[in-house]
């Protein structure tokens, strides 16, 4: 009788699944038979960095898979004499974490951040989530779905993996409400009610998750299942392919930015400036920019800080502020953070040039003088000022110091190209500005000045 209920349990588990994602579970169990021997009897020994680029899944995720399936316990047997995972394990397994609530994921992701029971260290937790941010690159990159975005065409993605950690890590609240923060943190034990309450509260925990085990297992990864939040997990990336350019965007920080962004722009970027490739110049900015819809703007400064901001709303130049409360500001190097609006102004964004009254420069949050972010007309300064805090933002000083010498910038399209933005005879920012002309013709370059007029390339120009 006892056995009964168990075997209903797991009759319940398999109904999550239509039919062709059973046959799918089925198909993929059987080839996973064949490994999941050898990986019990490494016994979580990391061998050889080799295997690494040639297997879909970094080892140290393998195991921690493994060692999430084995922790199910199994109908009327013990479930520790047999270093196969038993087809109920893997089905189970696969049913809490992809369909699952947090209530029914978190004791398979308790075992996952460490094989013994009990609560778990913050150390743990934050080699945990390094280890799913890797394997979440790695398998996008092994399965050919970065979507134009590769390796090399990105800033190494190392530290992108610690400062996304830390920054889904500083989200872990104890039971009283308060957040342990830097070595306190790492010493601190967790129990599974915090953990389950961070994984609700969390929603990169569970998409990763996802991604690692229908991408990495090739399971249920083709299937209408799929929700939207792994769909536009990274945005198709354009513009870029053959111009031999790094972003200043690592591929963990535009999983994270691209995240934040209102659910309609977040399937592709699209680059429209680069200081590398356009030039250091404001008027090339500007000319590159100008009504091309919403937009994300990413800056480096001399001391290699990363921080930027994104625009809800075509720039214009016009000595007034424009955008809405969707705008927000960023850093994505030394740390990854978003802050978005206070409600204290509307000082969303500002773009001005060649005018004699008011300042020129783009800026984002605070006020005229005192910007959250701001880029000089005269190319190459910029300031982040934030006692303490900016009004609009709430964002900390950006950049290493007040003033900063800018080192490189990209402005990337996010979501479609507004309409008028693609017709070949646009208007350049120089039909709009005769000041612009006029400086343009006095410093000795014509009307057909390079670039200012550069088509906007075909979408088909990337897979």
């Amino acid at each position: 009788e006892m056995g009964n209920a168990e075997s209903n349990a797991y009759q319940n588990h398999l109904c999550r699944f239509l039919p062709e994602e059973q046959s799918d579970i089925d198909g993929v169990f059987d080839t996973l038979s064949g490994l999941s021997s050898s990986a019990g009897a490494k016994n979580g020994k990391a061998t050889k960095k080799t295997a690494y680029t040639r297997e879909p899944l970094p080892e140290q995720m393998t195991v921690r898979l493994y060692n999430g399936m084995k922790s199910i316990g199994l109908t009327g047997k013990s479930s520790g004499l047999s270093e196969q995972i038993a087809k109920e394990q893997f089905v189970i397994f696969m049913s809490n974490l992809l369909k699952g609530n947090a209530d029914e994921k978190i004791t398979i992701i308790m075992r996952m951040i460490s094989k013994t029971e009990g609560p778990v260290k913050g150390k743990q937790i934050q080699e945990f989530t390094e280890d799913l941010i890797v394997s979440v690159v790695h398998v996008l990159s092994y399965r050919k779905e970065l979507k134009g975005w590769n390796l090399e065409n990105t800033r190494d993605s190392a530290s992108g993996v610690k400062a996304l950690a830390s920054q889904l890590l500083s989200e872990l609240k104890l039971a009283d409400g308060t957040k342990p923060v830097g070595p306190q943190l790492m010493e601190t034990n967790f129990d599974q009610s915090v953990i389950e309450d961070w994984v609700y509260r969390v929603p990169q925990i569970s998409i990763f998750l996802s991604v690692v085990i229908r991408q990495g297992l090739h399971v249920l990864h083709s299937l209408p299942d799929q929700t939207k939040d792994i769909l536009n997990l990274v945005p198709g990336c354009k513009g870029i392919k053959g111009r031999g350019l790094v972003s200043l965007f690592d591929i963990p920080s535009i999983i994270y930015i691209n995240s934040h962004l209102p659910a309609e722009l977040q399937h592709k970027w699209q680059l429209l400036f680069s200081s590398r490739l356009h030039g250091e110049s404001f008027s090339q900015l500007c000319g590159h920019i100008v009504n091309k819809g919403p937009c994300v703007v990413i800056l480096k400064d001399v001391d290699g800080y990363i921080f930027g901001g994104f625009a809800s709303h075509s720039w214009e130049a016009k000595p007034q502020f424009q955008g809405d409360n969707r705008c927000f500001l960023f850093s994505v190097f030394p740390s990854l953070a978003v802050y978005t609006y206070t409600g204290y102004n509307d000082h969303y964004m500002y773009l001005n040039h060649g005018q004699q009254t008011m300042p020129n420069g783009l800026g984002m949050g605070g006020q005229h003088g005192y910007f959250g972010l701001w880029v000089d007309s005269d190319y190459g300064k910029g300031h982040s000022k934030a006692k303490p805090r900016c009004t609009t933002y709430n964002s900390p000083q950006l950049s290493a110091k007040e003033d900063f010498t800018l080192d490189a910038m990209e402005v990337w399209a996010v979501g479609d190209l507004p309409e008028h933005a693609g017709t070949k005879g646009k208007k350049s920012i120089l039909d709009v500005d005769p000041e612009a002309q006029a400086l343009l013709e006095m410093t000795g370059k014509s009307r057909q000045s390079e670039g200012l007029r550069e088509p906007i390339e075909d979408d088909d120009d990337d897979d």
